[in-house]
């Protein structure tokens, strides 16, 4: 079973496991990913770990997970592998880490997709936490400074501080990788990622769109015009229209 096939299987049950569903994710950049090794090495962090002051202390004093602030747009920080084994990641994997550990040592936490910088929290608090910042407990008024600094406009409130579903972080979790693969032209990547994003919600002709440029910057355009023909007959007219033009333009490299 590929990747993309296994991660959709597991997003698609009632209540995705988060581990096993950040690890599937990972396995689109190495097919031969042991899971279970990755599962085993939460487990192992884990142990000994009876409350939040020790979960804390267990990765960010003894193991030493650390934001990667000076690389942050580096694929790696979003794999969760690389990030168990290099103990640097950004906001969002070092969430799944911090969760999945919680989760096993009967510290429940939920992940809060504050826009520009995600936290975590103790399932049912208000304690916010910065797991980019080695664990720091955030205010409300720290957290609206923090959404400030990275360019957040617009009232600040509660509502910016809502629990977020295991689908949504893997969504997120996705889209960096998008934005990485991107910056880095890497349209191999670029495919996987899309593939995993449209089983997703909240993905759509955008995301097809680029998929079929993906394909087609790997020379494979006659499989990327028929993903873009595929969605002409459910789109609005000026949207159809454009699909056609670029199925037509990938159509054209193999004349």
């Amino acid at each position: 079973m590929d990747a993309v096939r296994r991660f959709a299987e597991l997003v698609s049950q009632p209540d995705p496991p988060l581990d096993r569903a950040a690890l599937a994710l990972a396995a689109g950049a190495d097919p031969e990913l042991d899971i279970e090794y990755w599962l085993a090495e939460l487990d192992r962090l884990a142990v000994g770990v009876a409350d939040l002051e020790g979960l804390l202390h267990r990765l960010f004093a003894e193991e030493r997970f650390t934001g990667n602030t000076q690389n942050y747009y580096d694929p790696r920080n979003s794999l969760l592998p690389h990030v168990l084994t290099r103990r640097l990641g950004i906001p969002i994997t070092l969430a799944a880490v911090c969760m999945e550990v919680g989760r096993r040592a009967g510290v429940p936490l939920e992940g809060v997709g504050m826009p520009g910088h995600f936290l975590v929290r103790p399932t049912g608090s208000e304690v916010l936490i910065d797991v980019f910042d080695s664990g720091t407990e955030l205010s409300p008024a720290a957290c609206e400074s923090r959404f400030r600094e990275l360019g957040g406009t617009g009232p600040f409130g509660p509502h910016l501080l809502e629990a977020t579903t295991t689908r949504a972080i893997l969504a997120r979790m996705l889209e960096n990788l998008r934005a990485a693969f991107r910056a880095l032209r890497r349209p191999v990547g670029i495919e996987w990622v899309l593939r995993m994003r449209l089983t997703l919600p909240g993905a759509g002709l955008a995301e097809q769109m680029e998929l079929a440029q993906a394909l087609g910057s790997q020379a494979r355009w006659l499989e990327g015009a028929r993903i873009l023909e595929a969605q002409v007959p459910r789109a609005q007219p000026e949207m159809a229209q454009r699909l056609a033009i670029a199925a037509r333009s990938l159509r054209a490299n193999l004349n």
